[in-house]
């Protein structure tokens, strides 16, 4: 049949007939009746599917039809299952809203894009097997345990809504523990500077080639001990130069609650100069620290590259253990003023109950001392 050129239909048995289209197109077509309803089902092009397949398409839908069945209807809803990209992409917009701020909904999907898509992205997701997932981990899994924890967890979520959707009945990404390795569990804390080493580096800071708003961005980080993040999508509507006060709203906030900054007089000066520079890119963002994007923030790595740029073996989060260090050997500073400096929730439920003062003033005066520590060789 593959040598018939003339346009018509040939057919074959079990209904199922060659169709050639005018425009030399040729596929395959059975026809069968469903329920007492004459219908056509097309089964793929010839050049995709030989006699011998279509035979076997044909027969098995026959038996499918006279026990009951719809075959017309499970080629539907075959249909109908997304690729498991299209189900993360999915499920990333059901969640999203309820993530906490929008970096954690974005390492969702960016995880997935960069070790999950390009192995079973394409795949149906009621056909990921716990071989597919394996295969997405195993290189990941003791060289990167963290991320590949994180993305076992977010194939998982995948598939669970997957099961909810009727499309598969197991989750492999559970059933997948036997065949990876055991991973070191040992915690690896990030790596910190020694406080009597800060001066020099906040020096050596000044001196480096990295852009302003970005060195200002990093001594910012430091002088008031905060995250990375929640410098970097600062923004001039939460600072009041004024009260040397810097409010950071609760979205932005690891314990998801609103967080308050003294601001030392070097901090003044670095947000005094931040604005100067913003003005003169004619930045109108918003926010404190633009980035090299228009209308957007300083990126997730730029801090880090920029330390590991001058030559430290360190992590910009490795500064908040800095200050606690520094905070616990060379002041008199109660414990719970220093945890209420960096943001830690207390843990004790009936301590945390009577907590109700954010310890501000006392804070005010830890930050000043701590920023006079940092800038001694200035």
């Amino acid at each position: 049949m593959r040598t018939v050129a003339a346009p018509g239909k040939y057919f074959d048995g079990h209904g199922l007939f060659l169709k050639v289209e005018a425009s030399g197109a040729k596929r395959w077509v059975q026809r069968i009746t469903i329920r007492g309803k004459r219908r056509e089902l097309g089964l793929g092009a010839v050049a995709l599917m030989s006699l011998a397949e279509a035979r076997e398409v044909a027969l098995v839908n026959r038996r499918n039809a006279r026990a009951g069945g719809d075959p017309l209807r499970d080629k539907q809803e075959s249909r109908a299952v997304l690729t498991f990209e299209e189900a993360a992409r999915k499920v990333h917009e059901l969640h999203r809203p309820t993530w906490r701020n929008a970096k954690h909904a974005a390492q969702f999907i960016t995880t997935l894009e960069t070790y999950a898509f390009p192995r079973i992205g394409r795949m149906s997701v009621a056909d990921v097997s716990t071989a597919d997932v394996l295969s997405v981990l195993a290189p990941i899994w003791l060289d990167k345990p963290e991320t590949a924890r994180r993305v076992r967890q977010r194939i998982g979520t995948v598939m669970k809504w997957a099961v909810a959707q009727g499309w598969r009945q197991d989750n492999p990404a559970q059933t997948i523990s036997s065949a990876l390795p055991r991973q070191d569990k040992r915690q690896e804390h990030r790596k910190s500077l020694p406080y009597d080493e800060l001066p020099a580096f906040l020096t050596a800071l000044r001196r480096s080639k990295a852009s302003d708003l970005t060195k200002l961005a990093l001594e910012l980080v430091i002088l008031t001990a905060s995250r990375s993040g929640e410098v970097r999508l600062a923004r001039w509507e939460e600072v009041d130069l004024e009260k040397a006060a810097w409010t950071i709203p609760a979205e932005r906030m690891k314990a998801g609650r609103q967080h308050r900054v003294p601001l030392s007089p070097r901090a003044i000066e670095i947000l005094h100069e931040a604005k100067a520079l913003g003005a003169l890119m004619g930045d109108t963002s918003g926010h404190v620290f633009p980035g090299a994007r228009s209308g957007k923030p300083l990126s997730d790595m730029t801090l880090t590259k920029l330390v590991r740029g001058m030559g430290y073996d360190i992590h910009v989060h490795g500064f908040r253990t800095t200050f606690k260090v520094w905070a616990q050997e060379r002041t008199n500073f109660p414990r719970e003023v220093t945890e209420a400096a960096l943001a830690h929730t207390i843990r004790n439920k009936a301590e945390a109950a009577y907590a109700r003062s954010d310890l501000f003033d006392k804070r005010r005066q830890l930050m000043k001392a701590w920023a006079v520590e940092a800038t001694a060789n200035r």
